[in-house]
């Protein structure tokens, strides 16, 4: 990869060890922190959601336009096999739901962004948001939270604007956005353009190298880096300011910005994220397999093997392994290497299960690594089971779940555990791998990323994965 760090061991979501290698103290709970709370004026979660279902309200329905329209063996059910809808269909939804084929792609595009809508290769079905749409609060917050993490992708910038300058106001919007949350009220655009002009800055000065050796002449090496130092950063301000309201994070006018209820919630728990100590659970033996999952998640390795063994424990052996990989098969990849880690801990009795699930593409890669185990291959080598594409593909389903529970910095580092040994290879693998979440994936890693100019080729192909380009 780019990082002179030499690459750790394969990233797990709780790595299996001997517990005897294991510190007695790992054992042990974290201490709890009270949950914190949203600044005061915040609405309810519950008023939250029926904000974003209000905004969503477009895209939702095309989503559940498409669940029966494009399903396979449909005389022309399907998108264009890239992602986006075809003409024909575009005219055909418009002509059934009320719109223009413009309206319709816009919504399409949103709910595909906000997780409504998965595309696998020609066949588009609702994804698990959808279905969850009416009674999980959570689920729409996520999908909204997804939405506003793609806002450069929702409303991309004029053709005009120079890519690195653009790629740089991406990069720095969050300290804006951060300016704009503790402000709570309208910013005249001129403080907003100051702010965003000392982020760039900031951000040219932390890639700049020392060079080593004889210093060469500074003669060709300046054109480009004048062009972008000299861009005007007024219009990108525009366009982004423009896109953060397109997709309902705050209004924009009269040289004001002020962000929307919804969008300083996104930003308060962003920046509460890296901040929030893991509370650990109580009761999980009492749970079904995909809540004691959820528990466990905010464990320890050790203290999570406990508590599965408790839970398996108080089960038949059958019945449990069921149960947790009925969980796997759901659309949290969290809980999907979380399942795994459980059947580790049950052993043999789980292998006639696994090997059963071998051929089911999201169980593929975790029961290939788990019977590797099981046959005494070393954990540390076990990847090596996996095809090229399965490993990619895991690699997405690792990363989708670290940008759903986990914080920035562990999305960065990521990085290295991916097979490919460049950032090109890995995001034309990526790609050309076809998981349901790889345009989120790509979005969430651009936007946690500190450098800027990787961050823009990862944006730029969760764009073309997103539009079918290439």
């Amino acid at each position: 990869m780019t990082s002179r760090i030499p690459r750790d061991s394969r990233l797990r979501l709780v790595r299996p060890r001997p517990l005897a290698a294991a510190p007695r103290a790992m054992n042990q709970r974290r201490s709890r922190r009270p949950a914190p709370r949203p600044p005061e004026g915040t609405p309810a979660p519950a008023e939250l959601a029926r904000m974003a279902r209000s905004g969503l309200a477009g895209a939702a329905r095309v989503a559940r336009w498409a669940d029966p329209a494009l399903r396979p063996g449909h005389d022309d059910g399907s998108s264009d096999g890239r992602g986006t809808l075809s003409a024909a269909t575009a005219e055909r939804a418009a002509a059934e739901l009320g719109l223009t084929p413009d309206q319709v792609r816009h919504d399409w595009d949103t709910a595909r962004l906000a997780g409504l809508v998965e595309v696998h290769g020609d066949v588009a079905r609702p994804g698990w948001r959808l279905r969850a749409w009416n009674r999980d609060d959570s689920a729409v917050l996520r999908g909204w939270v997804a939405l506003f993490d793609a806002w450069s992708i929702a409303h991309p910038e004029a053709a005009d604007h120079e890519p690195a300058a653009v790629a740089e106001v991406v990069s720095a919007m969050p300290q804006v956005l951060s300016f704009l949350q503790l402000s709570a009220g309208p910013v005249p655009m001129e403080q907003l353009l100051d702010l965003l002009e000392q982020r760039v800055t900031e951000l040219r000065t932390e890639r700049c190298e020392v060079p080593y050796g004889p210093r060469p002449e500074p003669l060709t090496q300046q054109p480009e880096a004048v062009a972008v130092v000299d861009t005007p950063l007024a219009p990108l301000l525009d366009w982004a300011l423009h896109a953060l309201a397109s997709v309902g994070a705050l209004t924009y006018g009269d040289g004001h910005a002020t962000l929307t209820p919804l969008g300083s919630w996104a930003v308060w728990v962003k920046l509460e994220q890296i901040c929030v100590a893991a509370q650990s659970p109580a009761g999980n033996i009492e749970q079904n397999a995909e809540d004691m999952l959820r528990g466990c998640s905010q464990l320890r390795p050790n203290a999570a093997r406990a508590e599965y063994r408790a839970w398996l424990a108080a089960r038949p052996v059958g019945s449990a392994v069921a149960e947790l990989l009925d969980a796997a098969r759901g659309e949290d990849a969290l809980l999907r290497g979380l399942a795994f880690e459980a059947l580790r801990v049950v052993g043999g009795p789980a292998e006639p299960d696994v090997r059963a699930v071998t051929e089911k593409t999201p169980l593929r890669p975790y029961a290939l690594l788990w019977l590797a185990e099981h046959d005494g291959i070393d954990p540390e080598d076990a990847h090596e089971v996996l095809t090229r594409e399965e490993a990619t593909w895991m690699w997405v389903d690792t990363a989708a779940a670290v940008a759903d529970h986990g914080e920035a910095p562990l999305l960065v580092r990521h990085l290295e555990s991916a097979v490919q040994p460049t950032i090109p290879a890995l995001l034309d693998e990526v790609r050309a791998v076809g998981h349901p979440r790889t345009v989120q994936v790509l979005v969430a890693l651009a936007a946690a990323h500190p450098d800027p100019a990787l961050a823009k080729a990862v944006r730029r192909a969760a764009f073309q994965v997103h539009t079918g380009g290439n």
